[in-house]
């Protein structure tokens, strides 16, 4: 199929199977904005090509054990373009069904990508194998967008990947992006995975994240995202194989803006293992949705599941939307779920003025703590929390989030209010 026809088709589907309805279960609380934003104009076309995709990958560091290669595809180019999008699902044939819509906008907008793959190197044993650490970032090239990445862990490699998405320090004009990111884990492949998107309070931006897990791989996503003016984080986790294991830990920070996570987890195989736990943090009128659906299939022995979610209204009056679900189709399996809500404690609060720290200080040092405790174990390693500078990322997030004008120990933080809105399945 030539790329005309292929846009055509995708701009076909759209007329025919209309936007996302406003009755969608995953999108009744915060509906995206019409299909008509998302079909905006080109990248220029004179761009270098790797500029127009809009993505760095760096090697972080000596990772003599594996070999990683990259191409930056032109979408524009028939041959280039079946390359870019080769292996992957059509919008509406998986199990994200509801956000179809934003798939065949993508695939009529997309005019560029990045595909990258991590193999074992074959003179080194498995045994002294090292993980191999990659940077991957990306900068917008036009006012509307559509990026996508591809990445393959080969079986058996160790990765840790850094992705960052700052907008906030390139003062740059308001953004739309429909963004798709696809991983792929080999058997016994495992990543570590940590996300920081920084987008300006006018940017409208929705990201579609996609992992897929073989055999004994395994996946730990930290996400740390701060709302915009709409801002949808999607992130599909698939089970293929026995003993695949995948997480994700989230701190979703907004103040008066939006942010919309949602987890959807798939169990297709005996012995496979999920945990998902975010914690919203938002302000004034931000409203902040975080949802958990697991499915666990018939034939899936001793599947192990969790879920915890986590709100925490600061001031003002946000709108905490809570919504942990799981679809249970077998009866050997473990799961746990909830959702919790409140104000600071107090008795925290009260144990740091008695040692001198004034409250809005205290109130500063606390939110980072709980985001920093969910971050660390979402990664699994504090030194490599460290590493990854993800305290430092969060704690410029957490000052944003409380005083646009301080760093977070020295914010002003009225008490919250006793009633913002808040809502529970």
């Amino acid at each position: 199929m030539s790329v005309s026809a292929d846009v055509l088709a995708a701009r076909e589907q759209l007329t025919r199977h209309g936007w996302v309805a406003r009755n969608s279960e995953s999108f009744r609380h915060l509906p995206p904005p019409p299909a008509a934003l998302w079909l905006g104009e080109q990248v220029a076309e004179s761009a270098p090509r790797s500029e127009r995709a809009g993505w760095t990958l760096q090697p972080t560091g000596s990772t003599p054990h594996t070999h990683t290669t990259a191409q930056w595809l032109d979408a524009a180019d028939a041959a280039q373009r079946q390359a870019l999008f080769e292996g992957l699902p059509l919008p509406g044939t998986g199990d994200a069904d509801d956000a179809a819509p934003f798939g065949w906008a993508h695939r009529a907008l997309c005019r560029q990508g990045l595909r990258a793959r991590i193999d074992q190197s074959t003179t080194a044993p498995a045994a002294n194998a090292q993980a191999a650490w990659l940077t991957l970032s990306h900068q917008p090239r036009a006012a509307v967008e559509a990026p996508l990445a591809v990445l393959d862990i080969g079986a058996g490699v160790q990765a840790v990947l850094l992705e960052t998405h700052e907008r906030r320090s390139h003062g740059a004009a308001a953004l739309v992006q429909n963004l798709q990111l696809h991983l792929r884990l080999g058997a016994g492949a495992s990543l570590i995975h940590l996300r920081v998107l920084e987008p300006h309070a006018d940017d409208q931006i929705a990201h579609h994240v996609h992992v897929r897990l073989a055999g004994g791989a395994s996946y730990r996503q930290a996400l740390i995202g701060e709302g915009s003016r709409y801002h949808l984080q999607r992130l599909l986790l698939e089970l293929d194989e026995e003993s695949a294991s995948a997480s994700a830990g989230v701190v979703a920070l907004a103040a008066g803006t939006v942010i919309d996570f949602q987890a959807l987890v798939r169990h297709k195989a005996a012995r496979t293992r999920s945990q998902v736990r975010a914690l919203a943090l938002a302000r004034d009128a931000a409203q902040v949705v975080l949802n958990a659906h697991t499915r666990i299939a018939a034939g899936c022995d001793d599947a192990d599941v969790h879920q915890r979610l986590a709100g925490i209204p600061l001031r003002g009056q946000p709108k905490l939307v809570l919504r942990p679900h799981l679809e249970i189709l077998h009866d050997q399996v473990q799961a746990t779920h909830g959702a919790t809500w409140g104000a600071l404690p107090e008795d925290a609060l009260f144990y740091a003025q008695q040692r001198g720290i004034e409250s809005r200080v205290a109130r500063g040092l606390i939110v980072q703590g709980m985001a920093n405790k969910l971050l660390g174990e979402a990664l699994g390693d504090e030194m490599l929390a460290d590493a990854l500078q993800a305290p430092a990322r969060l704690a410029r997030a957490v000052a944003r989030l409380l005083d646009e004008d301080g760093p977070c120990g020295a914010t002003t933080v009225t008490p919250t209010s006793p009633d913002p809105e808040f809502h529970h399945g």
